[in-house]
């Protein structure tokens, strides 16, 4: 294994095709997102609030997770990253749900191809990447996460394929990402921000999320498919058979975590 671009821990080594078809077993998009709602509520992580927000970044949609809890630092950002890890603990008999496991893979992969992750704990600062796109241009055989904690000189060769295979093309482009971190309020320190994008489109190319129709909301578009899903058509979403939990996520998130999502307009 070797610093910043890391391969899988041990022995184990995964075709990237793996990335997609573990992303699979979210068969609704909804609960994707809850996985990484779930992480931000883990003890290890703490923390007390979690902005849900698109945005485009050189034009293109993305989907953004922020949170202000404990962040990470390499070790956490390389366990988050690659596959294999499941080392939760409880804390006040809280029991931890999988920072360290399978869900941010199977979460992120199944919103988007690629995922850049930027996170600050006490005095580091990380960023780490996991992206099919990346690995599709290189040709690669086995899933490589390039991984860059400032001030590691021997992370520059992962800055660099971080630079050349994400939206993100300068260092100022990325330290401006993490002081994001900080913005949300004058003493935090501390958060990671998440950012996928190439989001999943429906077959008709469209977008699967409507982040229109309500400002303070991200819903699944009335009549969306994908091929596996049930179309719920606008008039039959105020009958009672149909659960705002279906198509909103604001009323999903309010149910599932006890951190507070907010949903950005």
């Amino acid at each position: 294994i070797t610093p910043g671009s890391c391969y899988l821990p041990g022995k184990l080594t995964l075709n990237p095709n793996y990335l997609h078809s573990n992303s699979t077993s979210h068969t609704w998009p909804f609960s994707a997102i809850a996985e990484l709602i779930d992480n931000a509520y883990d003890p290890d992580v703490c923390a007390k609030q979690l902005w849900i927000d698109k945005t485009q970044i050189k034009s293109v949609d993305c989907l953004t997770f922020m949170d202000n809890g404990a962040g990470m630092d390499y070790d956490a950002m390389y366990k988050l990253l690659s596959f294999g890890f499941s080392d939760k603990q409880s804390v006040e008999g809280h029991a931890a749900v999988g920072m360290y496991g399978n869900g941010f893979k199977s979460g992120s992969m199944r919103l988007g191809k690629d995922v850049i992750v930027f996170s600050k704990r006490r005095n580091s600062m990380c960023v780490g990447m996991l992206s099919q796109t990346y690995l599709k241009k290189i040709k690669a055989t086995n899933i490589t996460v390039p991984i860059v904690t400032y001030n590691r000189p021997e992370d520059m060769a992962s800055m660099q394929k971080i630079l050349k295979y994400s939206l993100f093309q300068t260092e100022e482009a990325i330290l401006s990402e993490l002081k994001a971190i900080n913005a949300t309020t004058a003493t935090n320190t501390s958060g990671t921000r998440i950012i996928i994008w190439n989001l999943r489109r429906t077959e008709s190319g469209k977008l699967e999320f409507d982040f229109d129709t309500e400002r303070y909301d991200i819903q699944i578009p009335a009549d969306m498919s994908d091929g596996t899903q049930t179309k719920f058509r606008r008039q039959e979403r105020n009958t009672p058979t149909v659960p705002d939990t279906d198509f909103s996520l604001r009323v999903s998130s309010i149910l599932r975590s006890a951190v507070r999502s907010q949903i950005a307009g």
